[in-house]
């Protein structure tokens, strides 16, 4: 763990060439360093995912999370900017992917950097990672039970976005999937589909099911919270990156 952090708001050009806000965190060290691209979940760019960038500095890797609601309400409270974006259906897909790129980009950039770039995202930002590591030039990805790789909203979710199960062959990095039982979206049923998917096409991926745990469960802030599994968890990820990003 390091002590000596630099965390600060930064900006990044992100899909479109648009200039989009981003949170940045690295430990104070020459390097060689991996780097982390942070995927917020649904309810947004807040305090709580702030908190998880910094804590993968302090774990040894610059990390990075774009705002990926900069765009519906710049410079807007996390809530509110998440309820824009919901009411505009989510994020597309595609932008999704030209902001995760420049995020790389950045931790490319970075004079500390070993050039190996893993994405995480909770929530909505697992499925994201997901996209991203079928979509990008990435060497680890962590999808923290992320709703709708398999299935499709309910008729009455604003979300506008389709499954992306039949990516699945175009994975080109390792995957850890962190799954809670008690989940709906997604089921521990869809899970297991995606599973077999993956076996079927070869690809390296670990994943794990957390008893007595539903969505959200790293989420330190909300009702969904599981220390147990969380900590679990967390112990999986920097095992996970230090085998794939730290070269």
């Amino acid at each position: 763990m390091y002590d000596a952090l630099l965390a600060e708001t930064v900006t990044l050009t992100g899909h479109g060439g648009d200039l989009i806000e981003a949170y940045s965190a690295r430990p104070l060290v020459p390097g060689p360093t991996g780097g982390v691209v942070v995927i917020h979940h649904m309810p947004g760019y807040d305090a709580a995912t702030k908190e998880i960038t910094r804590w993968f500095a302090a774990e040894g890797y610059a990390a990075v999370c774009p705002n990926l609601y900069s765009r519906e309400a710049p410079g807007a409270d996390p809530d509110d900017a998440a309820a824009a974006a919901r009411a505009q259906g989510g994020v597309p897909d595609a932008r999704l992917i030209g902001d995760v790129a420049g995020a790389a980009r950045y931790l490319r950039g970075l004079t500390s950097a070993n050039q190996r770039v893993g994405t995480i995202g909770y929530c909505s930002g697992g499925r994201q990672s997901f996209l991203a590591a079928c979509s990008l030039d990435l060497q680890a990805a962590v999808d923290c039970y992320g709703a709708f790789v398999v299935g499709r909203p309910p008729e009455d979710s604003p979300l506008a976005v389709e499954p992306l199960l039949h990516l699945t062959k175009d994975l080109n990095c390792p995957l850890l999937g962190l799954f809670g039982a008690e989940d709906q979206h997604p089921s521990p049923a869809e899970t297991a589909e995606l599973e077999q998917e993956l076996r079927r096409h070869g690809k390296e991926y670990t994943f794990h099911t957390y008893e007595g745990a539903g969505h959200g469960f790293f989420a330190v802030d909300r009702p969904g919270y599981r220390p147990q599994a969380a900590g679990e968890g967390r112990q999986r990820v920097v095992e996970f990156f230090g085998r794939h990003l730290n070269g």
